[in-house]
């Protein structure tokens, strides 16, 4: 068999790993998300987003350990932007789910990874695109008009985050190897989120809600984030970015099973259309095959990235 067949096959085979993870990482998410809602009456979205930050900083130190040497000036400084940013995306997130459904924030968080998907690099065919977008529109219902502006505004700021967020993971995740990226950039986020949402802590927080929230944090956001870092190594930030309008889906069947939000026809159609999305994009969104050069701190010689 030829080389070209067998590379062919083999980046086939990394976007379907990377498909897997990003949909095992969308799910934990919005099951996160749905979990968490009922909180909101005792803690609040903020205190809420910012016990679980704190908690995903402290299980990311203590379960990975990140070594100074492992990390260039640069690096760091790249994983302390993507800190700020996760923690932008959960809080501005959190806030926007007090205020509406779980699959119409989705649905408008989308907004990023489709912005990813249309102008980032190594875009994809803009057909899954125009797919996804359509979902979308049809999921959030826009003609009802009615939208919370408040919640909705939020809901955009964290779509910003998120398209920021897609950007720096893979370029964190091509630079240090395993998870140590996330391991610092996570800590980075938790004490932002821990600082932002202080006095609704200090005000709310009680030994019984803390633990819940330290479970909470594992489920998301500690294990989808892990799962992305490595499924951005394996495509495209366009195809990652249009692999995501999944998740408007997958919030809205969460939605509808743990907290009772029921869709109409038109977001059951959005479903359908942000699915075929999902799969044309897998099939076109393997990154190529390359060997990128890790640049080692004190001025030693680069090193090829170790395999994940």
């Amino acid at each position: 068999m030829s080389a070209l067949k067998l590379s062919g096959r083999t980046r086939h085979r990394d976007a379907q790993a990377g498909f897997v993870m990003a949909v095992a990482s969308m799910t934990t998410v919005q099951l996160g998300s749905a979990l968490t809602v009922p909180l909101f009456d005792h803690l609040g979205a903020l205190a809420t987003a910012g016990l679980r930050l704190g908690w995903a900083g402290v299980l990311m130190l203590v379960l990975v350990r990140p070594r100074r040497r492992d990390f260039t000036g640069a690096d760091l400084a790249a994983c302390a932007v993507l800190g700020a940013v996760t923690a932008g995306m959960m809080l501005f997130f959190m806030l926007a789910l007090s205020h509406l459904p779980l699959g119409t924030t989705s649905a408008l968080e989308f907004l990023g990874p489709l912005a990813v998907s249309l102008f980032g690099p190594g875009h994809g065919r803009r057909v899954w695109t125009v797919a996804a977008a359509t979902g979308v529109v049809l999921l959030a219902e826009p003609w009802h008009g009615g939208l919370d502006v408040l919640g909705t505004v939020y809901a955009l700021a964290a779509a910003a985050c998120w398209a920021g967020y897609i950007l720096l993971t893979q370029r964190v995740g091509d630079r240090v190897t395993g998870l140590k990226g996330l391991a610092v950039s996570m800590p980075v986020a938790g004490l932002l989120g821990v600082l932002i949402a202080a006095p609704a802590i200090s005000t709310h927080v009680t030994w019984p809600t803390l633990w819940i929230m330290l479970a909470l944090a594992a489920l998301s956001p500690v294990l989808p984030f892990a799962l992305e870092f490595l499924a951005l190594r394996r495509l495209t930030t366009s195809a990652f970015g249009t692999l995501m309008s999944l998740e408007p889906a997958i919030a809205m069947l969460l939605g509808f099973l743990v907290l009772g939000q029921t869709p109409g026809p038109a977001p059951a159609a959005g479903i359908a259309f942000v699915v075929l999305a999902g799969i044309g994009a897998t099939r076109t969104g393997a990154r190529p095959e390359t060997e990128p050069l890790i640049a080692e701190p004190s001025g030693a010689e680069p090193r090829l990235q170790e395999a994940v």
